[in-house]
């Protein structure tokens, strides 16, 4: 047992001594000066002409509403790096085919820029017109070239290569995602609150959006469109479209200050790049800049218009100089767009719908499960558009972003040709609308047994098609590309490698997933009626539609004579082949029958070592082809459905078989 002994104190013990001490002195300082202090109070009350005269209060500065630009920082470092990694997965599991324009308006001029034109890279006929604008593609051939240099580097083997030029273009598309994601949540958050369940369940919406997960890491300029769009809208200043009747803002001649001309100037900075993306994003800016010019003050709108004509400017004059580069010749792609999709009408070539194809179809496809809380969002923001003398940003934002959609949309239903991806840049102002709807109907704790099978059915539901769209429906027409890819990795020796698509014109994606320049392929082409009066337009057929008006007469026309390969039946292939001359083109709506001298001029194709096609053809093509060489050698599933009669039914690939 040890006794305690006060002269061998701890170190704990003897810092707690001081501090006992120090805390004693403190207490008798407060005592003391609180005493002066009633002495001299005393000697006041005692002495009123002692007491200082009184003064009027000072006016109180006007109250800013707090915008929440910058949430906590490890918050949004945190979301930032998961948002990161889900779209990362999302881009390198993404394994269906959804438009042609996600590779033959990005990746293949990216593929010719950073390659050669000798490179196999297939280049439509808006990029021989300048329709488009160079921007994208430059952005991509940078990455091609720096995935070519790492290969070449690290002296990867040719399927290693090839694997990483795939990945790299995915990879960099996730970083955009990651942005579109980013800078909704954040910009839900200035205008609802860091704090407030809005802003996450925003968040919620974008992650689990089916349409994101199919859309978002996809390599279209849509895609880039709407993560600028989002990023724009987040540095708007909001808070100048306060009605001069709320009492929130100073609307004296005071003109804005500092930090948010910085914030404008890289608001219309990315709104500008935007619109020279896709010249109908100028659709979304409209009647967001005119209804914050009608409210804010008169300071504020000249700094709008001054900041939007110098920042407009010098982005168009950089795009300007980029496009002089790229085309070889001095060119203005947004209105080459205008001008050939409208003026002339080439546009309803590709498809036209209905009036109300976006509020039927594209927005449902745009929201899947989100559109109730939309629609719900919608109505608020009407209701708030109609109310004078709004007492809040918030209703300010809602009925800006309500008349922003309803204009969008409208204006985009007058145009003949008409999809979904078009309404992208609008998905940050429906999160926006309908969030709150979300936050309330999760907001009691805990959840009723009701709200909880909503929610876990909501959360299943966008799951389900999430997966079935990206892992599922259309994954054959990528899957016969890395097919044919590993066939050439894997040849024994070299020679020749051919391959003929007979399918709907860009049914596949091209050089970004054939990737070697030894691969010798053709396909069928679609290009429009440049030079075709509109009253003629109706007979025009391109050359995937003369072949599917009678594919037997086309290949009689186009192909070279089949040679007789087969051992011990040579008069069985010569009757195959004789099948093929003997038939003739059967004219369709303006395809004239032409005789066996008028075949002869046409150019004839070889007959290549591979010819892939849909299910759909395999009867012609086993009516064609017999006794020939060509044997089924793969076959994959591609789809349950479809609405092209030509592209149903599985992607067969037949080889042609050495004698």
């Amino acid at each position: 047992m040890t006794s305690y002994n006060p002269s061998h104190t701890s170190p704990a013990s003897s810092t707690g001594a001081v501090a006992s001490s120090s805390s004693l002195r403190s207490s008798a300082a407060s005592l003391s000066s609180a005493s002066l202090t009633d002495r001299r109070n005393a000697h006041r009350l005692r002495n009123p002409s002692s007491l200082p005269a009184p003064q009027a209060p000072s006016p109180s500065p006007p109250t800013l509403p707090t915008f929440h630009y910058l949430p906590a920082l490890s918050s949004s470092l945190h979301v930032l790096l998961l948002l990161f990694a889900l779209r990362i997965f999302n881009a390198l599991t993404l394994k269906t085919f959804f438009q042609p324009d996600e590779f033959f308006q990005s990746l293949e001029p990216a593929w010719q820029l950073a390659f050669g034109e000798d490179s196999g890279a297939w280049i439509t006929w808006e990029w021989k017109n300048q329709l488009r604008s160079s921007l994208h593609p430059l952005l991509f051939a940078g990455v091609y070239h720096t995935a070519a240099l790492l290969s070449a580097v690290c002296r990867l083997s040719p399927a290693l290569r090839s694997s990483l030029l795939l990945a790299a273009p995915k990879v960099t598309q996730a970083l955009f995602a990651t942005a579109l994601d980013y800078f909704t949540w954040r910009w839900v958050q200035s205008i609802y609150g860091p704090r407030s369940r809005a802003a996450w369940a925003s968040l919620a919406l974008t992650t689990l959006s089916p349409w994101q997960w199919f859309c978002s890491t996809r390599t279209l300029s849509n895609c880039l469109e709407a993560s600028l769009t989002a990023a724009a809208l987040l540095f708007w200043p909001w808070h100048w479209i306060s009605s001069r009747k709320a009492g929130h803002f100073d609307q004296s001649a005071r003109g804005p200050r500092s930090g948010e001309i910085s914030r404008l100037r890289l608001s219309l900075s990315l709104a500008a790049v935007a619109t020279i993306f896709r010249p109908t994003n100028v659709l979304v800016w409209l009647p967001i800049a005119l209804q914050t010019l009608r409210k804010t003050s008169v300071q504020r709108r000249v700094s709008l218009i001054r900041e939007a004509i110098v920042c407009g400017s010098i982005v168009l004059a950089c795009t300007t100089i980029v496009d002089r580069i790229f085309f070889g010749m001095w060119a203005f792609p947004p209105l080459r767009f205008v001008y050939f999709n409208i003026t002339k009408s080439l546009a309803v070539f590709y498809g036209s719908n209905r009036p109300d194809y976006y509020f039927t179809e594209g927005l449902p496809l745009l929201l899947t499960t989100a559109l109730p809380f939309a629609a719900i969002g919608l109505f608020k923001g009407m209701q708030s558009a109609l109310v004078k003398g709004k007492d809040s940003v918030v209703q300010e934002v809602q009925a800006t972003a309500t008349w922003t959609i309803l204009f969008v949309v409208g204006s985009l239903s007058l145009i003949s040709h008409k999809e979904a991806r078009f309404l992208y840049p609008l998905l940050p102002l429906l999160h926006l609308l309908a969030s709150p709807s979300l936050a309330y109907s999760t907001s009691s704790r805990p959840l009723g047994w009701l709200k909880r099978i909503a929610v876990i059915g909501f959360v299943s539901i966008n799951v389900a098609i999430a997966a079935y769209t990206s892992l599922v429906h259309q994954r054959g027409v990528i899957d016969v590309l890395h097919e044919l890819r590993s066939r050439y990795e894997l040849r024994e020796r070299g020679g020749d490698f051919t391959v003929a698509f007979l399918m709907p014109c860009h049914s596949t994606p091209w050089r970004s997933h054939l990737i070697h320049k030894g691969i010798d392929a053709w396909a069928l082409t679609c290009e429009p009626p440049l030079d075709v009066p509109l009253d003629q337009r109706h007979t025009y057929l391109d050359e995937a539609d003369q072949f599917y008006a009678h594919p037997p007469a086309w290949l009689a026309m186009h192909m070279e004579d089949l040679p007789a390969l087969t051992s011990g039946a040579s008069g069985g292939a010569s009757s195959g082949a004789d099948g093929l001359r003997g038939r003739r083109a059967v004219g369709r709506d303006g395809l004239e029958e032409r005789d066996e001298g008028a075949r002869m001029a046409w150019p004839r194709r070889a007959w290549p070592q591979y010819l892939a096609f849909f299910e759909q053809l395999e009867p012609t093509m086993k009516t064609v082809l017999q006794s020939t060489p060509y044997r089924e050698c793969w076959r994959t599933f591609n789809s349950h459905w479809h609405d092209d009669w030509r592209r149903r039914g599985d992607v067969i690939v037949w080889c042609l078989e050495e004698a």
